[in-house]
Parts: structure tokens; C-alpha cells; sequence
């Protein structure tokens, strides 16, 4: 079986080094076959040590979400991106962001920005979901409460005073959908308030939401 027969098992899947050198095993110099597989836009590099099928190829490359879990890791998908795969803004995010117990980074990649924000343990583990994005493509999400609670968290400079404030915010800076955010389980947020940053904002949050 060749390369490009043998590739088509890992449609829609990130492409590790490891996995091309075992496939390029025959090849006397597997790294100048993948550079020479970059030229051709058979792979794309997206960094280092991770591909995804190019043009020439013609199978899936992975959804950006599930390339997300990728690239860093631990980390799950979060803040306005998992705010609009739950639907709860009405904005197609172009940039993918994730959370993560390492240090935050960004990613600057021929197919996209990904950026990651550092969150501390223990509440860095709470409120992740499976996504199914398409078939045999599986991605870790934040819940769209964890993500309301993250992009509190990660925003720079802001504090919730209020309930007015926490409203406002909601449904005017961010156009959250109110009627998604009355079908949201608040009693999970308050399981998470003793482990989590920004105690006093969470909470007004979750005062906010209970009056929606």
C-alpha cells in the first residue's frame, strides 16, 4: 500500500510526525518525502510536529475544533467559540479558543488563530463535553455554562458589580440569546463557585440568570 492509499484511513483525523514517518518507513529520508509532500500540498504543517491532508490530497481535514484539542494540550475548546457552537451568540467566530492548564499561547497556522488561556486547577476541569462535530470526529468542549463562566474569567478587567451590570453584559456586550440562557442548569455553576476564580462575578451570574 502506498502513501496516499494509506493516508485515506486518517481522513479527517490531525496527522502527527509519528504517524507519517511510520507510514514513510520505506523511504530512506522520510522527512525529505514530508517536505517534498508540503511542496506538492499533499500536507499542510499546521506546526510543528502536526499535519493535516492539503488540496492535492482530496480527503476531510479535521474541524478546527477538533484540531484545536491538538495542537496544545490538556485543553478543551471554550470562551466565544464554544459560545457560538452552542448557539448562545449569534456571531460566527473565526478565531478558535481554548482553555488550558498550561501556559496561555497563541498559534498563528495556515488554517486559522488558535489562542489558549491558562486556567488553574481544579476548576480548569469542570463542565467539558464530547462534541460530535462530524463522523469519527470528536472534540472536548466547554459546556455553554463553563464557557460563560471561562469568558468571565478570562476577560481582562472585568468585574461584575451588579445584577443590571451582569444583565447588561449578557445581552448587550455579548447579544447572548436570553432564551437560551433560561434553558441553561445554574445549579452546576454553584457546584463550581468554592474552586473557581472571580467568586463574586460567578456569583452575581448566577443571581442574574436565576431573574432572566
Amino acid at each position: 500500500m502506498n502513501f496516499i492509499e494509506a493516508i485515506q484511513t486518517y481522513s479527517g483525523q490531525p496527522i502527527t510526525s509519528q504517524l507519517l514517518l511510520d507510514l514513510l518507513k520505506e523511504y530512506r529520508r522520510p522527512l525529505d518525502k514530508i517536505e517534498e509532500l508540503i511542496n506538492q500540498k499533499k500536507l499542510i504543517r499546521v506546526k510543528r510536529g502536526i499535519y493535516v491532508a492539503g488540496p492535492a490530497l482530496k480527503i476531510s481535514q479535521p474541524e478546527p475544533l477538533l484540531l484545536a484539542n491538538h495542537l496544545a494540550g490538556p485543553s478543551y475548546v471554550s470562551l466565544q467559540t464554544a459560545l457560538s457552537y452552542w448557539r448562545l451568540i449569534p456571531e460566527k467566530v473565526y478565531e478558535i479558543s481554548s482553555m488550558t492548564t498550561s501556559r496561555s499561547k497563541t498559534y498563528h497556522t495556515p488554517i486559522g488563530r488558535y489562542t489558549y488561556t491558562h486556567l488553574p486547577l481544579p476548576y480548569y476541569a469542570f463542565g467539558q463535553r464530547q462534541a460530535e462535530l462530524a463522523e469519527k470526529q470528536v472534540a472536548l468542549v466547554a459546556s455553554a455554562e463553563k464557557a460563560i463562566c471561562d469568558t468571565i474569567i478570562a476577560t481582562s478587567g472585568l468585574r461584575l458589580r451588579s445584577q443590571d451590570q451582569t444583565r447588561k453584559w449578557l445581552l448587550e456586550n455579548m447579544r447572548m440569546d436570553i432564551q437560551v440562557l433560561r434553558t441553561l442548569h445554574i445549579n452546576i455553576i454553584r457546584e463550581w463557585l468554592k474552586n473557581a476564580p472571580k467568586i463574586d462575578s460567578l456569583q452575581l451570574l448566577i443571581e442574574t440568570m436565576e431573574n432572566l
